[in-house]
């Protein structure tokens, strides 16, 4: 496998196989909702949508980034997550990194959303999708958020063997800029920002699941693929 690493693109592309990567928050979240049963997210490209579909939908769950947002459920906080019922729910996400680098890549052949929770679950899909490329998506601070590339360069590095060892890419991570402002945020009582939200997006390998996104019905939507379940 060849990787390209790039950040957010200015037009819609459609690479053979992307890996979109938002480690601090966006992704990092949209696992732990499938780890708590929810069923699917739905990805929009505005707050206005996002509102829209859960006003059609009562039972779907709007979550965005950045300050809690009056309709929205949830700000990106996967700690806060664990404070809301998603089981069986489908929850509509929109943030400014995550969403819309997979949006920007949404025809794809194979998508797949990342973020360190699922990173050996993500370098499993890829070895059994056998791509010759693959763009990694690195959607913060126009491609170089250090979190998101060294969560990127750790997928590659696993999709060549099991045994490499995440604790100098997590490490990188936790000095980054993204870790450092979550930090500042919990210090100056940020609404929506929780202090165990970095130790939490610093967990490798947590889930045996990767999230697979796909158009369906109008929207691109998320759903976590099992380890054995076939691309």
């Amino acid at each position: 496998m060849q990787p390209t690493f790039t950040g957010i693109p200015d037009r819609p592309t459609a690479p053979d196989v992307a890996v979109v990567v938002d480690v601090m928050r966006a992704f990092t979240v949209a696992a732990w909702a499938f780890r708590r049963g929810a069923e699917k997210i739905v990805f929009t490209g505005t707050l206005e949508e996002a509102l829209e579909l859960k006003a059609r939908n009562p039972r779907w769950l709007a979550f965005q980034d950045g300050a809690p947002v009056p309709g929205f459920d949830l700000a990106n906080s996967p700690a806060r997550l664990r404070s809301l019922d998603v089981r069986g729910r489908t929850v509509v996400q929109r943030t400014t990194a995550g969403t819309a680098g997979a949006l920007a890549v949404a025809d794809a052949r194979l998508l797949l959303c990342a973020s360190f929770v699922v990173a050996g679950a993500t370098a499993a899909a890829l070895r059994r999708a056998r791509p010759d490329t693959v763009t990694f998506v690195v959607t913060g601070d126009d491609g170089r958020a250090e979190e998101d590339l060294a969560c990127a360069e750790y997928i590659a590095a696993r999709f060549g063997s099991d045994g490499v060892d995440p604790a100098p890419y997590l490490e990188r991570a936790r000095r980054s800029e993204a870790a450092a402002q979550l930090a500042e945020g919990v210090r100056l009582g940020w609404a929506g920002v929780h202090h165990e939200d970095v130790p939490m997006c610093l967990e490798a390998d947590t889930f045996p699941f990767a999230m697979a996104a796909a158009r369906s019905d109008g929207h691109l939507v998320l759903r976590p693929l099992g380890a054995a379940t076939a691309i």
